[in-house]
C-alpha cells in the first residue's frame, strides 16, 4: 500500500509538472513564459503574451492533469488521503517543475482539475465563484484567490471527507501564496484587467 501510494505521489507529480504553457510560449512565440508578465507559466500570462486560443488550450490541459492524477487513484481504488496527496503532488509539480528550474504556474487550473476529480460539484461551485468574481472586476488574480478562499468553506459546507476539507484548505494555501505578489497589487491598485498589458 505505502509503494501505491508513493508510486501515485511521482506519478501525480510528474503530470503536474508537464508544462503546457511554457511549451506554447516557446513553439508559438519563440519565448520564455518566465522572463515575461508574472513570469508564471499559467494560462493567464499565456493569455497575455500568447493569445486567447493558446491560453484555453492550456487552461483546458493544466485542469485535466490535475483531474487525471485524483482519478487514476480513484480507480484503483486507493482511499481518500492518498487521493488528496496525489492530487497535491500535481499542484506541487505545476508549481515547482523540476526541467523548468522550480519555476512553473499558480496552480489555479490545476487545482481546479484537481477538486472537480475529488468532488465535481464543489469544483463546479468554485469555478462559479472564480467566473463572477472575473465577470465583476476582469482581475484574473482577484477571481484566482477569492475562488481559493471559498474552496475550504464550501467542501466543508458540502459535509465531504475530512481529507478532502483538509486538502481544500491546504490548496486554498498554495493558491494565495503563489499570489501573494498579485495581492501587493491589488491592495496597491495595481493589478491589470483583462485586456491590460502586465508589467514586467
Amino acid at each position: 500500500m505505502i509503494l501505491t501510494a508513493l508510486l501515485f505521489l511521482a506519478i501525480g507529480y510528474l503530470l503536474g509538472a508537464i508544462p503546457p504553457g511554457y511549451l506554447a510560449g516557446r513553439w508559438l512565440k519563440g519565448i520564455d513564459l518566465r522572463d515575461c508578465g508574472s513570469g508564471s507559466t499559467g494560462a493567464t500570462n499565456v493569455l497575455r503574451n500568447v493569445g486567447k486560443g493558446p491560453a484555453l488550450l492550456v487552461f483546458l490541459l493544466d485542469v485535466g492533469k490535475g483531474a487525471l492524477a485524483v482519478l487514476l487513484a480513484k480507480s484503483v481504488g486507493l482511499n481518500d488521503w492518498v487521493q488528496v496527496l496525489a492530487g497535491l503532488a500535481t499542484l506541487a509539480g505545476h508549481i515547482w517543475p523540476v526541467w523548468l528550474g522550480w519555476k512553473g504556474g499558480k496552480a489555479v487550473a490545476t487545482g481546479l482539475g484537481m477538486f472537480l476529480g475529488l468532488a465535481w460539484p464543489v469544483g463546479l461551485a468554485s469555478f462559479g465563484l472564480f467566473m463572477a468574481t472575473i465577470s465583476l472586476s476582469r482581475i484574473v488574480s482577484l477571481a484566482s484567490v477569492v475562488a481559493a478562499i471559498g474552496l475550504p468553506v464550501l467542501m466543508l459546507v458540502a459535509g465531504n471527507s475530512s481529507a478532502y476539507v483538509v486538502v481544500s484548505l491546504v490548496a486554498s494555501s498554495m493558491v494565495i501564496w503563489r499570489h501573494r505578489s498579485n495581492i501587493q497589487r491589488l491592495m496597491a491598485g495595481t493589478e491589470p484587467r483583462i485586456g491590460q498589458k502586465q508589467k514586467a
